[in-house]
């Protein structure tokens, strides 16, 4: 009688055991950057809990982990500021042999210039940066970055809550480098985004969807899987990539050396690697996959979408942004004086 008792008490302690319920992962993330039940199924596989917060640019994200780089085990941060945490020793090297499904990963997105060797990065999502707007709000067709910065749409343009972004776009505005380290460029940089503030209803980066989709803007700088959310809510709408090209950018899955659960957060990469899994993930946030196998997965809806998936050879100028190094406090002060303008 004894024993029949055991064999089932025996079972539920090793199934408990394998699930290892009670386990943790802490992770640093943009906001509406994660299908909800992907972290749902994720806890139901292996009794290991996502608990996430959240960030709205790279700054914000870097002035946190920077005051307490053990707070977070996995965070993910974009291109320049990959460079950036790496220089400043706060990456984590990622040992490949724990990741099963990192063989669907591109090799065009692989050994990218932020992380050279790919000893510091698995890519997470990619895309690019460009303008939507309502046809019916502007009474006509948009190509420019210059649109954004004319009277004409006074009160109804929304820009980017987003240094990088934002003074990128007024340094491409006027046919300079987004990276551009020259001080006259950037002085111009800096009066023309003071001069736009006035005509600017806000600065948002995930309220934007919804002011676009209800009419409540005409216009607006947003990335690329936002707009896809957007078109898809509002086919009325249009997202095009300026003629004076745009920022090709790439966020990335990576280890903070502080973090005390790294196993669990590899186990986590693994799974948001695994091919359905990012198939769902790239549905839900509306962004690119690198993952080869997830984009056969989703289908020619995706593949042949040039909002979700473009063909990178048509656009005149592509830049990927690089850390400004020295050059971040010149970033800064105009990030700084924009805010303060009046």
């Amino acid at each position: 009688m004894k024993k029949q008792w055991i064999l089932p008490i025996l079972l539920l302690f090793l199934c408990a055991c394998s699930r290892r319920d009670g386990e943790v992962v802490y992770l640093y993330n943009w906001g509406e950057y994660l299908d909800p039940g992907i972290k749902e199924d994720f806890y139901r596989e292996t009794g290991i809990k996502v608990i996430e917060d959240n960030f709205v640019q790279n700054e914000d994200m870097y002035m946190k982990i920077s005051t307490n780089p053990t707070q977070y085990d996995l965070v993910i941060p974009s291109d320049y500021m990959v460079e950036r945490l790496i220089k400043e020793d706060y990456l984590d090297t990622i040992d490949y042999s724990k990741l099963e499904n990192f063989k669907y990963i591109h090799q065009d997105f692989q050994n990218m210039d932020y992380d050279p060797e790919n000893k510091y990065t698995i890519p997470y999502f990619w895309g690019t940066v460009g303008i939507i707007y309502d046809p019916e709000m502007t009474g006509r067709e948009i190509n420019s970055w210059k649109d954004l910065f004319t009277e004409e749409f006074k009160d109804e343009i929304i820009m980017m809550d987003s240094m990088r972004d934002t003074i990128g776009v007024a340094l491409l505005k006027n046919g300079y480098s987004m990276n551009s380290r020259d001080p006259e460029e950037l002085e111009v940089a800096r009066q023309d985004l003071i001069r736009q503030k006035e005509w600017v209803l806000a600065y948002l980066v995930d309220e934007t969807k919804s002011l676009m989709v209800n009419k409540e803007a005409a216009i607006a700088v947003m990335y690329s899987g936002d707009a896809m959310i957007a078109l898809d809510e509002n086919p009325n709408l249009k997202y095009i990539v300026p003629e004076e090209g745009t920022n090709l950018w790439f966020d990335c899955l990576t280890l903070l050396k502080g973090g005390r659960n790294k196993d669990n957060a590899m186990k986590f990469i693994d799974y948001l690697l695994r091919p359905d899994v990012a198939a769902k993930n790239s549905r839900f946030v509306g962004y690119s996959t690198p993952n080869d196998k997830a984009l056969e997965i989703m289908g020619d809806d995706f593949i042949n979408n040039p909002v979700y998936h473009p063909d990178l050879t048509k656009i005149k100028h592509l830049e990927t942004f690089r850390d400004p190094s020295d050059f971040i406090e010149d970033y800064e002060d105009i990030w700084a004086d924009l805010k303060a303008a009046k």
